[in-house]
C-alpha cells in the first residue's frame, strides 16, 4: 500500500506541473499550445487504432510470453510416424489450444490460441513437420482467443493464416448470442487473416456446412485415414457461450478413433452423444482444457477414452482463484479416473502473480500405427496423478 501511495502522489505531482507549464505556455503563445494538443491528439488516436487493430502490440504482463519460445523441440521416443498428433505448448501463462496432426502426407492445424504471440511458438514447432509451408486443414472450433489468436497473430508479419498456404479451413458455424453479435478485435482480426487466406485460394466452410456435404463430412486423409466432422446442434441453435459452437472432430486411423471437442459443455456433449454413433477412442483431447463443465460422463461412457491431452496451464489462476476450479479441475479428474489415468497436460503455472510457467508434460506427441499407439512428452512423460502438482492439488 506504501508503494501504491507513493506512486499516485508523484503521479499527482506530474501531473499538476504539466498543467501549470501547459497554462503558462498558452498565455506566451496559445496558438502553438493548441497545435501541439490537436498532433498528440492525433498521434494518440492513431495509435489506439494500431493496437486495436492488432497492429502493434504494447509489452505488459497481459500479452507477452515470460520465456523464449525454442527454435526446436525434440520429443524423444516417437514411436509410429503413419499419424501423429501433436499438443503444443503456445509460448506463455495463458491457457490455450493448438493441436498440429501429421496424417501420412496431410498436415492439420486445429485451433491457434491463447494470444497473438503464440503464433511464434506454434510456427516454430510446425516448422519442423509441416516441410511444404502449406497445412492442407485447418480447424478453428469457436471464436474464443485462446483458439484463434495465433491464426491473424495480430499483424501479416505473424498470422498462421498469413504464413502458410491453406488448403481448407473448417470453422464454427455461429459466433455471439442471438441477442449480440461478436465484435471483438480478436475475431476481426481473425476474419481478416481468414479472408486472405482465402484471397490466396483457401477454401472456407463452416462445420454445419461440412456435415451437409458429401466431399466434406468424412475426409479421407490417406489409406485407411479419415477426418469426420460431428454434427452436434449449436452449429445452429443459439447457446449462450461461444463454447458450446465448437467443431467437433472424430479422426479414425485403421482400428484406432481419436476425438476432438474443442470447449463444447455439456449441452452441447449431450447433443454430440445423442447425434452420433460415437465409437470407443483410443485418444480424447479434454475438453474445455479439463474444465468442471466438460468431459461430462454423457460423452465419457461413450467413448471410454485410453488416453487424454490435456492442453491447459496447470494451477493458473487466469479463470478464477478457487483451487479446486483451476484446470485441471478435480471435477474432471473425477469423471475422467473411471475410465483412465493416462492423463497427460502441456504446461505448468509456477508463479501465477507473475504469470511464470514451466512444462509439465511440455509438447506431447501421440502417435500410432492404426493398431498400436505410444505417447512421448518433450519434458517428462509423467502422467498427471503422479506429478507433484497433482499430489499436492487434487486427488484420485
Amino acid at each position: 500500500m506504501a508503494k501504491t501511495t507513493k506512486k499516485n502522489t508523484t503521479t499527482r505531482k506530474t501531473q499538476k506541473a504539466v498543467k501549470k507549464a501547459v497554462e503558462k505556455a498558452a498565455k506566451k503563445n496559445p496558438g502553438l499550445v493548441i497545435a501541439g494538443v490537436v498532433i498528440v491528439a492525433a498521434i494518440v488516436i492513431t495509435v489506439g487504432v494500431l493496437y486495436w487493430k492488432g497492429y502493434i502490440d504494447f509489452p505488459n504482463n497481459n500479452d507477452e510470453p515470460t520465456s523464449s519460445v525454442p527454435s526446436h523441440v525434440d520429443v524423444t521416443g516417437t514411436k509410429y510416424d503413419d499419424f501423429q498428433v501433436h499438443f503444443l505448448e503456445l509460448g506463455n501463462w495463458y491457457t490455450g489450444d493448438s493441436v498440429y496432426i501429421k496424417a501420412g502426407e496431410t498436415d492439420i492445424l486445429i485451433d491457434a490460441g491463447s494470444r497473438y504471440n503464440s503464433a511464434a511458438a506454434i510456427k516454430s514447432y510446425v516448422d519442423q513437420f509441416c516441410t511444404d509451408g502449406k497445412l492442407e486443414y485447418v480447424i478453428a472450433t469457436h471464436a474464443h482467443e485462446d483458439r484463434i489468436a495465433g491464426f491473424s497473430g495480430g499483424s501479416s508479419k505473424n498470422g498462421i493464416f498469413y504464413n502458410y498456404e491453406i488448403g481448407t479451413i473448417i470453422e464454427f458455424a455461429k459466433t455471439g448470442t442471438q441477442d449480440k453479435p461478436n465484435t471483438s478485435g480478436v475475431y476481426t482480426n481473425y476474419c481478416e487473416a481468414r479472408d486472405y487466406a482465402v484471397s490466396k485460394g483457401a477454401k472456407c466452410i463452416t462445420a454445419l456446412e461440412a456435415t451437409k456435404s458429401e466431399q466434406y463430412k468424412t475426409i479421407s486423409l490417406g489409406t485407411d485415414m479419415t477426418m469426420t466432422t460431428l454434427y452436434q446442434k449449436y452449429y445452429e441453435d443459439w447457446a449462450s457461450t461461444e463454447n458450446n459452437y465448437s467443431v467437433c472432430t472424430l479422426f479414425t486411423y485403421k482400428t484406432q478413433n481419436y476425438l476432438f471437442t474443442g470447449d463444447l459443455e455439456k449441452s452441447g456433449e449431450t447433443s454430440l452423444a445423442e447425434s452420433n454413433e460415437l465409437p470407443k477412442c483410443e485418444l480424447f483431447k479434454a475438453g474445455h482444457h479439463g474444465s468442471k463443465t466438460s468431459s461430462n460422463d454423457v460423452l465419457l461412457s461413450k467413448i471410454e477414452p485410453k488416453v487424454v491431452c490435456c492442453c491447459a496451464c496447470a494451477g493458473s489462476d487466469e479463470y478464477t482463484k478457487t483451487d479446486a476450479n483451476q484446470f485441471p479441475t478435480q471435477e474432471f479428474v473425477d469423471r475422467i479416473k473411471k475410465y483412465t489415468d493416462n492423463v497427460f497436460v502441456t504446461t505448468l503455472s509456477t508463479d501465477n502473480e507473475n504469470k511464470k510457467y514451466t512444462s509439465m508434460n511440455g509438447f506431447i506427441l501421440f502417435s500410432s500405427n492404426g493398431i498400436d499407439y505410444a505417447v512421448a512428452c518433450s519434458n517428462n512423460n509423467t502422467i498427471l496423478k503422479d506429478t507433484e502438482w497433482f499430489k499436492a492439488h487434487r486427488t484420485w
